[in-house]
């Protein structure tokens, strides 16, 4: 049976486009294509992709540490030669005077003061604004969802939580902002008098921004003006932008509602997000803002981009309508030749899509208040686009604007507000390519490729393989690579390849560097990250279904050494790796350990990491890691 998410997708796949992409890649190892092409049989490597261009190529001795094993166990482990420092746990103060956390005694006025749930995206700001120091700077982290099973004594789940119990995991949610400074010792300091120290909630007042702004859809029982807002939640990855704000994106908010979906106005766009109208999450038993009965449209308020200003504790978070209404994974954004703002954006779901943001106006490069003020409008006016991957290895840009093409009033669009409320079904109606579950989006800065993380679709079915998805029960992910021609990211028509198609080598087809060790194999790409030398380095979220834990690789792109990935970090059981994140000078990697424990419970977990007491439950944590000689890491 086709995927409904399928039926505007136009061209079939051909098993013998699947073996030409991938036998353009350097090396290929591991076992056949499986489903229909795996009796498709292999050319020989031929050298590079035919798609490449002259870039700035990063040096292949940078990475030489010395690899962490394959492995799942309690701890976390670095390589030899590396430190790690558990900067701050789920609970723990991030203000003077605050109580120290106590997992039996918890409460919302506490959570409100303590570093929040399940960690994900982490951004590093130096300061002052505007500097390099890396030794000195603001931290902003997300805290992307709770886990009731974890976080209480007898285990509950996340339906049946008490009122208070409500309130504690509405405060768990949302984003820390900390201020920190290394010492002497290498190691980080909180500093828990700072002036930008924050946490943000579900319930934090914001405004929304852009084209559906006091639109009459954004309009709730709570918002009778369609502008004002409260909180963000769902938070998984994100950004940081030249001008000293950071971008933080919500993903799957749909749990987060109950309600009838078959009497509710806005029942067609809730069930193109995924809303199910069941009861997961106990909001909207207690408090009336997440009962789609009583309070229909408040679903809207939630999917989108939020920027945050780290420098001002006062101001308000703005929800970025212009970037458009889906499962945002993050949202990471690039100064292009022409000095616009260029944003590229992950649909975290099976079969959807990835986009582009193209601002109207150009980057002031200045830090005076009156620049700031003027960039932080950038995200409200532009173009937004899908992408629409060929074949013969061209992507193309298909634009999200009312009036043109599909986008009418005759398919449900009165406006460009509409187009922003209704993302997904907007890019279907313009034949946008479905993909295995698009996650992290980024610019490398030293080649200026664009590298797209999918991290897995074992839903695709032998016949909906198109050509950047090409296995069938897709299970270990790939990495996609777009290609801007000259470096202009405004262009209407890119290149792709395939970077790498991750997986067991023993199990599935992959095209590692042929000397990738045993300890190299990685599987389900989820955030990534880029060192000064434009290495990339990737984390995962689903490794532990191929028998080893998640954690971070770390593997050169265009230079004779492509492909070949080696772990530098191993997770606790039961955790993903989120949101790495390097200091200026690479000597600092800030990671976030999302999970511990998994599908265990409070009261018997599989691990108890990072405390290992008897008294404590395992705690998502953020880790600072540096090497103990100094050097930058990945040496």
């Amino acid at each position: 049976m086709t995927d409904p998410n399928l039926k505007y997708n136009s061209k079939p796949i051909f098993a013998q486009v699947v073996r030409d992409r991938l036998s353009r890649r350097q090396f290929l190892k591991g076992a056949g294509i499986v489903a229909s092409a795996a009796t498709v049989p292999l050319l020989p490597a031929c050298g590079s992709s035919v798609f490449s261009q002259p870039t700035r190529v990063a040096s292949p001795l940078r990475l030489t540490f010395n690899e962490v094993a394959q492995g799942l166990d309690q701890h976390l482990h670095v390589p030899q030669g590396y430190s790690h420092q558990v900067l701050l746990r789920w609970g723990d103060p991030i203000f003077q005077q605050v109580a120290e956390f106590d997992p039996q005694q918890q409460s919302a006025k506490n959570q409100n003061l303590q570093f929040g749930f399940n960690n994900d995206f982490v951004g590093f700001i130096p300061l002052p604004l505007g500097s390099q120091n890396s030794q000195h700077g603001l931290l902003v982290v997300n805290h992307e969802h709770t886990k009731a099973h974890l976080m209480h004594p007898g285990s509950p789940k996340d339906a049946d939580l008490s009122l208070e119990q409500t309130k504690i995991d509405l405060a768990a949610h949302g984003l820390s902002v900390v201020e920190v400074k290394r010492q002497a010792n290498g190691e980080w300091q909180l500093v828990k008098a700072s002036r930008y120290n924050r946490r943000i909630t579900a319930e934090t007042p914001m405004q929304l921004s852009g084209w559906a702004r006091g639109h009459q859809r954004m309009k709730t029982l709570y918002s009778k003006n369609g502008v004002d807002t409260w909180g963000t939640y769902g938070n998984c990855a994100g950004g940081v932008t030249p001008w000293g704000t950071v971008l933080t994106a919500e993903e799957n908010i749909n749990k987060y509602f109950k309600g009838d979906l078959d009497n509710c106005p806005e029942q067609e766009n809730y069930r193109r997000f995924g809303f199910k109208g069941d009861v997961r999450k106990s909001w909207g038993l207690h408090f009336d803002r997440w009962d789609l009965d009583k309070n229909p449209q408040e679903g809207l308020h939630a999917g989108w981009i939020v920027e945050i200003d780290p420098f001002d504790a006062q101001s308000k978070p703005r929800k970025l309508t212009s970037l458009g209404r889906f499962k945002h994974e993050g949202c990471n954004v690039h100064i292009n030749t022409d000095g616009r703002v260029v944003a590229y954006m992950g649909d975290d779901q099976k079969f959807e899509y990835v986009y582009r943001f193209i601002s109207r106006d150009t980057y002031r490069a200045g830090n005076t208040a009156a620049d700031r003020a003027f960039n932080l409008t950038l995200l409200d006016n532009g173009e937004l686009s899908v992408a629409q991957f060929s074949e013969d290895g061209s992507l193309h840009w298909q634009p999200l604007v009312y009036g043109q093409g599909p986008l009418t009033p005759a398919n449900g669009f009165h406006s460009q507000a509409d187009i922003a409320l209704d993302t997904r079904k907007a890019a279907d109606l313009l034949a946008a390519t479905p993909m295995d579950r698009p996650e992290d989006v980024e610019v490398n800065p030293v080649n200026g490729k664009v590298y797209v993380m999918l991290t897995k679709n074992d839903s695709r079915k032998p016949d909906q393989l198109n050509a950047p998805n090409p296995r069938a029960y897709n299970k270990a992910g790939q990495v996609v690579e777009l290609i801007a021609p000259q470096g202009d990211h405004s262009a209407s028509v890119f290149k792709w390849d395939l970077t790498l198609l991750a997986g067991n080598p023993k199990q599935t087809i992959t095209n590692y560097h042929t000397a990738t060790s045993d300890n190299g194999w990685l599987a389900c790409p989820d955030n990534c990250a880029f060192d000064n030398l434009g290495h990339l380095w990737l984390s995962t979220d689903g490794a532990e279904d191929h028998g080893v834990a998640d954690g971070l690789w770390a593997m050169p792109v265009d230079n004779p050494l492509h492909g070949l990935s080696k772990r530098f970090l191993r997770c606790p059981i039961g955790a993903e790796l989120c949101g790495p994140f390097f200091t200026p000078d690479n000597t600092t990697l800030f990671c976030a350990i999302q999970h511990p424990g998994g599908d265990s419970t409070f009261d018997k977990p599989d691990t108890r990491w990072p405390d290992f007491a008897d008294d404590m439950p395992c705690r998502p944590a953020l880790v600072a890691i540096w090497k103990d000689d100094g050097g930058v890491v990945g040496s």
